[in-house]
């Protein structure tokens, strides 16, 4: 039986930041992944952000596989033909992110971890925690015990381990979305050409409405140097009470209008599918008890109004990381001084942001066909009147559309949705 200071579970940006913030202060270390190696399973949209992946890794930007630095956010809402694009561009961005591909990205952080003195273990499955008189005080692998003072939980969205010492419960439909994902592969010169960025820029979409029209699901577009990753995510209830297939909704997509061109004559390289945590703050467990914390998509550390996941699960991991070395430090590894972790997300952007939209997935539920499919119809609607010339007044027209706007919706179905909106700004402000 081996024994250590502290035990990560998982080799993605949670645990690896955990470990390395551990290792870093002279501590033992044990990260275990049950991939072929860290980004072997990981998959995510493509972005990784440039303020929070300098804290863990002060020199990635000169030293990391990189594909390309996002310098254009483009907000596409699309009706079944139509669609209205919103672009944000600056060259100089200083907090801008940059598009990876995982198996190289964690690949890299893996080995950083290990020049820091992080033992990786791969291809390793964590069976369950040892726990004795209450506390966590190891893992049991496939193929042996591990004991440790302290276990860092970054296994991912579905975390058995931490529904096993009663940390987290199973997960309900509505609170996980499914994400699906196909690399195309596509020349740099094109990608450059249809994009209207040069080498080593990129662009990215986040998409709305579609084969999406009514449903809690959102789309999004990467460039990477010599490819495109695009994708969506939908909610699992979505899925099943709707009887929906997620490839054909991504097959609408890509074959509307506006982005059909955009990845046209492109070979497909890759296809993937993992589950996201949608269920935001209120559905963030407790992160912590005696011997052991959670980080990353395991504490369900998603932000999914501005598509932020990476950013969170590596500054949690760190500050987990952290945590364990005060304990180490005082020798107390019991759920009162390991709160200090908790405390710590709280006084960070973490639960901060988190808390901010904590009414978001209540009215998405709840005002879904409004927000994903009337007023997406009315934006473009609206700017279809304003650029149409056919000899009718401008003012006929105007009146036409409010009047249109209102006798749409009923007056009750009006005042759920000015509610619903004024309870997710009363909780930005808050």
């Amino acid at each position: 039986m081996e024994t250590t200071d502290v035990i990560v579970v998982g080799g993605g940006p949670a645990g690896i930041s955990a470990a390395i913030t551990i290792a870093r202060a002279g501590l033992r270390v044990i990260l275990i992944e049950r991939g072929r190696f860290s980004g072997a399973k990981n998959v995510f949209g493509g972005a990784i952000y440039t303020q929070p992946t300098k804290e863990i890794f002060p020199n990635f930007e000169t030293e990391a596989p990189l594909e390309r630095k996002n310098i254009e956010h483009k907000y596409a809402i699309l009706g079944e033909e139509d669609s209205t694009v919103v672009s944000y561009k600056n060259k100089d961005a200083e907090f801008s992110s940059y598009t990876v591909i995982r198996a190289k990205f964690d690949r890299w952080m893996a080995e950083e971890a290990k020049k820091a003195g992080v033992i990786v273990v791969e291809e390793t499955v964590v069976k369950e925690l040892v726990v004795e008189d209450d506390f966590v005080v190891g893992v049991k692998t496939e193929l042996e015990e591990i004991h440790s003072k302290l276990v860092i939980l970054a296994d991912g969205v579905n975390s058995l381990l931490a529904k096993q010492i009663g940390l987290r419960e199973d997960i309900e439909t509505k609170d996980v979305a499914l994400s699906i994902k196909e690399v195309i592969k596509l020349d740099k010169e094109k990608i450059n050409d249809r994009f209207h960025v040069d080498d080593k820029e990129g662009c990215v979409y986040q998409i709305f409405g579609s084969a999406m029209l009514g449903k809690l699901g959102l789309g999004f577009l990467y460039t990477n140097e010599n490819s495109i990753s695009i994708g969506l995510g939908i909610t699992l209830n979505e899925l099943v009470e709707n009887k929906l297939t997620p490839y054909e909704l991504l097959e609408t997509v890509k074959k509307h209008p506006t982005i059909a061109p955009l990845i046209k004559g492109g070979e497909l390289l890759e296809y993937s599918a993992h589950l996201i945590p949608e269920g935001g703050y209120k559905k963030v467990p407790q992160l912590y008890a005696n011997g052991v914390m959670i980080a990353g998509d395991a504490g369900m550390l998603v932000n999914n109004l501005h598509w932020e996941g990476t950013n969170l699960a590596m500054i949690s991991g760190k500050l987990a990381g952290e945590t364990a070395i005060l304990a180490i430090q005082k020798e107390d590894f019991s759920e009162e001084l390991l709160i200090r972790y908790q405390e710590k997300l709280e006084e960070s952007f973490v639960l901060k942001d988190l808390k901010s939209y904590r009414y978001l997935m209540d009215v998405a539920h709840d005002r879904r066909q409004s927000f994903f499919d009337y007023y997406f119809r009315k934006i473009n609607e609206f700017f279809e009147m304003f650029v149409s010339v056919d000899s009718i007044p401008k003012r006929t027209k105007y009146w036409n559309f409010i009047k249109g706007f209102f006798t749409g919706r009923n007056v009750l179905e009006l005042f759920k949705d000015i509610w619903g909106f004024m309870r997710l700004l009363w909780g930005m402000i808050r």
